[in-house]
């Protein structure tokens, strides 16, 4: 099981150099202002092996569409109220990957994935809670269970350096990837690289 490593909400160049250099597949750059997050300026360096994500919440076409070219975007990540058509219009119609957040806590949370199916490429599950974005919080796992789609998903929310065991043990045909963010933080934004270079270790002796 080859998980896609997907670290998020990075601001600095220099930290997003490092993280990059340890291998991951996904480095999240978050455009929702309200996030602790908030890339406001370009960082000195972009990632180059990694593919850059935009994370964006209930934005325009227009704005995510800007910011994609600003940045040299090619995939997104939503975590607002988009819609199936939202998600398919900027798929098919600009070629985005996408990448859509559902927040979990009953079976009903997990059942709004189904409208969504051919308009994303992978989900993104993570643990709800009144806030946008991510909530460094652990959601029950056994959920996923009833989880019968199609659609590839990252698991996420809460995922921390002692999580390494219990998601090489998690099984579920879907599961293409983790997402890694507050708990690997040394404050808002900025990674603790070696944290994550531990962990990732551990994880590949699981495998």
């Amino acid at each position: 099981m080859n998980l896609l490593i997907k670290v998020c909400g990075m601001t600095d160049g220099d930290n997003i150099r490092q993280v990059e250099s340890l291998g991951v597949d996904y480095i999240g750059l978050v455009f929702y202002p309200r996030s602790p997050r908030f890339v406001y300026q370009m960082p000195s360096y972009l990632p180059q092996q990694a593919r850059p994500v935009g994370v964006f919440v209930n934005e325009s076409k227009e704005t995510v569409l800007t910011y994609a070219d600003r940045f040299g975007l090619d995939c997104i990540q939503l975590h607002g109220d988009e819609s199936p058509l939202y998600c398919r219009a900027l798929r098919e119609g600009h070629g985005l990957t996408v990448i859509k957040a559902f927040h979990l806590a009953t079976p009903r949370d997990l059942a709004a994935t189904d409208d969504y199916h051919g308009s994303c490429d992978y989900f993104l599950f993570e643990s709800k809670t009144p806030q946008r974005g991510g909530t460094g919080r652990q959601f029950d796992w056994t959920l996923l269970n009833r989880y019968t789609g199609q659609t590839p998903f990252f698991l996420s929310g809460g995922l921390n350096a002692g999580s390494a065991r219990a998601i090489r043990q998690f099984r579920h045909p879907q599961l293409a990837g983790i997402d890694l963010n507050s708990r690997f933080e040394t404050s808002p934004g900025i990674k603790d690289v070696e944290r994550i270079r531990l962990f990732l270790k551990e994880l590949k002796e699981y495998h």
